[in-house]
């Protein structure tokens, strides 16, 4: 990030700003998409968080940090999207006239699972996974990011992939076609 682009942008340089949302706009919406499952609803945080950013920039105290403060107020937004709406909308099934199969369909079965999975957790918890294997943060980065100490980003770390795992095992011991069904020989 070009620390003066974010100096001019935040003096209320428009232009300044634009090329700074160009540069950041698709990792933004990548990770809305990642905390909140779905494409909506990461579409109307991503704005929520860019009004938010252009709003709150002049306060801005170290252009350095432009960044992570600007994960945290996306975070925000996703959280605030997450609790105002309450329930989720179902991924896009495959459309029935797309023909799959062998490994492809392996991947989507794969990707489908952990979908579901991902949708399970709570908003702190899916947060967690993103900033950590999405946006490749530490778990110092994304304490800073949150707001939260370190040793609590460890732990929600720790418990989202515990939840996870739970509900992959769930789903593979409902699907009927999952090997662990199975009958035997």
């Amino acid at each position: 990030m070009d620390v003066e682009t974010v100096v001019r942008a935040r003096q209320g340089d428009e232009a300044a700003f634009a090329r700074l949302v160009s540069g950041i706009a698709s990792r933004v919406h990548g990770v809305a998409y990642g905390i909140l499952r779905d494409r909506i609803l990461a579409e109307d945080a991503t704005q929520q968080a860019l009004v938010a950013m252009w709003r709150e920039l002049p306060r801005l105290r170290d252009p350095e940090r432009f960044e992570a403060w600007a994960t945290r107020i996306l975070v925000n937004a996703c959280h605030s999207e997450g609790r105002r709406v309450r329930r989720w909308i179902a991924a896009m099934p495959v459309p029935l006239h797309v023909s799959v199969t062998g490994d492809a369909l392996s991947s989507v079965v794969d990707r489908d699972q952990l979908e579901r999975g991902l949708r399970c957790l709570s908003l702190e918890h899916r947060t967690a996974l993103v900033l950590r294997y999405y946006l490749d943060l530490t778990a110092g980065e994304i304490a800073a990011v949150l707001g939260i100490p370190e040793g609590t980003v460890g732990s929600r770390l720790h418990r989202a992939m515990d939840a996870l795992r739970a509900n992959l095992e769930a789903d593979a011991r409902l699907d009927p076609t999952s090997a662990t069904h199975a009958e035997p020989i």
